[in-house]
C-alpha cells in the first residue's frame, strides 16, 4: 500500500475553548456534527432539551414559510435552506442533508463550468427562443395583437 494514498493515518488538529469547552475544526475542514448550543446550556438536561425543541419549532417555521413562498411569490428555496441551516445548528441529521446539499451544488456548479456542457445548455437555449418565437409569430399572424381573453373565435 502506497503511503501516499493511505487516508487512514490522517490526524487532523482540532483546537478547544478552555472557558467554553466549544471545540472548533482546523481551517478546511468540516466542523464536528452535533449541537451548536452554548456550553451552558448543554450542561443542564432539560435546558438543552427545551433548546432542541425551541430551534426545531423556529427551524419548522422558517421551513413552513418557504414552502409556503415556492407557489406564491418571495425566495422559497433559500427560506427553506435557512430554515434547515437553523435545524442544523442542533441535529445531525440536518447537518448531513446541509453537507450532502453543499456537495450536490459544487458539483453541478463545476459541471456547469465544463465548455461542453456550457455549449449544449447555449445551443438548447437557442433552439427553445427561436421554437418560441416561432410559436409567437403564429399566434400574432393568426389572432393579431388581440389579448388572448378578447379573441372571438
Amino acid at each position: 500500500m502506497n503511503a501516499e494514498s493511505d487516508e487512514r493515518g490522517k490526524v487532523t488538529a482540532v483546537a478547544s475553548n478552555p472557558v467554553t469547552g466549544d471545540v472548533t475544526a482546523p481551517e478546511g475542514a468540516e466542523p464536528e456534527l452535533g449541537s451548536r448550543a452554548p456550553h451552558f446550556i448543554k450542561r443542564s438536561k432539560p435546558l438543552h432539551l427545551s433548546w432542541q425543541v425551541g430551534v426545531f419549532v423556529v427551524g419548522l417555521a422558517v421551513v413552513g414559510a418557504g414552502i409556503v413562498m415556492l407557489p406564491l411569490p418571495g425566495p422559497g428555496w433559500l427560506v427553506i435552506f435557512g430554515g434547515m441551516a437553523i435545524w442544523a445548528t442542533e441535529f445531525v441529521w440536518a447537518q448531513l442533508v446541509l453537507r450532502w446539499t453543499k456537495r450536490k451544488v459544487t458539483e453541478a456548479a463545476q459541471r456547469a463550468l465544463d465548455p461542453k456542457v456550457r455549449r449544449r445548455n447555449i445551443i438548447l437555449t437557442t433552439i427553445g427562443l427561436v421554437i418560441i418565437a416561432v410559436l409567437v409569430g403564429i399566434y400574432v399572424w393568426k389572432f393579431g395583437f388581440e389579448m388572448p381573453w378578447k379573441i372571438k373565435e
